[in-house]
């Protein structure tokens, strides 16, 4: 009998992640739990376990993956100010669990620091390559008004009849020019 050949954990931990984004995405996050990931996907928990350290570690891969595809929506538009925040609004609108595992669930990821995760750098180009400034600081302000639009619409604190109004008066304030 020969023995198993090694599992190639890349293909396990991009596994895992799709199962964990999938599940989160249709019954929430209190929904994904390393027991209900291990029969979703027919392994024991051991075998998730090799993979990632705990639940905290794989919410934080599935926000990287997130924040990979935030990018690719991003620069799959052109760099124009009103198609990289239309493509933000949409990708957090389509994605609603995993955009909660980038933003609001607790995370071991840094920002805005020295080794803030490639994934986040890219997304972050996204935004700063549409709104160019000296220091980033116009970006920086354009992606806290798209989170903040995106949170309050995927909450239904925002009436959807609005939703294109307040996208105009957003690109409106954050290209004009500024005064000093």
């Amino acid at each position: 009998m020969s023995p198993r050949p090694a599992p190639d954990l890349d293909l396990r931990r991009d596994q895992v992640i799709r199962a964990a984004r999938g599940l989160a995405e249709a019954d929430g996050w209190p929904a994904v739990t390393m027991r209900r990931l291990a029969g979703e996907l027919g392994v024991t928990q051991p075998v998730l376990y090799s993979a990632f350290a705990g639940r905290q570690a794989l919410v934080d891969a599935v926000a990287l993956t997130g924040f990979s595809d935030v990018a690719a929506a991003l620069t799959a538009v052109d760099a124009s100010p009103m198609a990289r925040m239309r493509a933000y609004l949409e990708f957090a609108a389509a994605h609603p669990r995993t955009y909660e595992a980038m933003f609001s669930l607790p995370s071991g990821l840094a920002f805005a620091a020295d080794d803030t995760p490639e994934p986040l750098q890219r997304a972050f180009s996204g935004i700063r390559d549409a709104f160019p400034d000296a220091d980033g600081t116009r970006a920086e302000v354009a992606w806290s008004v798209l989170h903040g639009l995106a949170t309050l619409q995927a909450g239904g604190r925002l009436p959807a009849s609005q939703a294109q109004a307040r996208l105009d008066l957003a690109h409106r304030m954050l290209t004009q020019p500024e005064t000093r």
